[in-house]
């Protein structure tokens, strides 16, 4: 039986796949992940996923149910929410104290969340006095592999009229947080729906005393909390 406890013996394309697959049955709340989803989500062929699957199998991290669906272990539960913990945990400290923009700080956390020392990542959460929240909005875990999903509904799920508070964003895709960014909205920005479009679904929005108008995909990346 595999130490659930210690993830020395992962390599980091393993640990990307147990995070990969946590965010898809946890965040997602997908009622089934399967090879071919995996696969998808890293960009990787089915068959690679496959392969890598047998690997994480064998070490006791993932487990196969019924009709092809994937499932975490405990241990391979565990293993991913630290890893997010750490990820999320270095974006907030690139962030507050390196001078790192929010649309900078994915790709570098990506790196550093596979640094092995536990020591560490107690040390810089203690040193930032235990922060809730990255700064994308998410929850960051704490020391006990406690994970919350706060309640959240996308922009794009709005009616014309309502009023909304910014409270988080996708931070997947570096452009997408570039774009937020340049447009002038941040976290806990008041948004108004000023008209959706029928054509496109497109949503003309209103904050900061400006407008924009973007479009479904990108409301589809914004959460918020309806105020009104």
């Amino acid at each position: 039986m595999t130490n659930k406890l210690n993830s020395n013996n992962l390599t980091k394309s393993e640990e990307d796949y147990l995070k990969a697959l946590f965010y898809l049955i946890v965040e997602e709340d997908s009622v089934k992940v399967g090879n071919n989803q995996l696969a998808e989500y890293l960009n990787v062929s089915p068959a690679s996923a496959n392969n890598m699957i047998k690997k994480l199998k064998a070490k006791d991290y993932v487990i196969s149910e019924k009709y092809g669906k994937l499932d975490l272990t405990e241990g391979g539960r565990l293993i991913a929410v630290r890893l997010i913990r750490k990820h999320r945990l270095w974006e907030t400290f690139l962030c507050n104290y390196l001078n790192f923009t929010w649309d900078e700080v994915h790709e570098v956390a990506e790196q550093l969340e596979h640094i092995k020392s536990r020591k560490l990542i107690d040390e810089l959460d203690r040193f930032m006095d235990f922060p809730k929240k990255d700064p994308h909005g998410e929850m960051i875990p704490n020391a006990d592999g406690e994970y919350a999903i706060l309640p959240k509904i996308t922009l794009s799920s709005l009616l014309e009229g309502d009023v909304c508070e910014l409270v988080a964003v996708n931070d997947g895709s570096v452009n997408f947080l570039k774009y937020v960014s340049e447009i002038g909205l941040v976290l806990s920005s008041e948004i108004k729906i000023i008209e959706i479009r029928d054509f496109d679904k497109s949503i003309r929005i209103q904050f900061n005393e400006g407008e924009e108008t973007v479009t479904r995909k990108f409301a589809d990346n914004v959460f918020v909390n309806k105020v009104i």
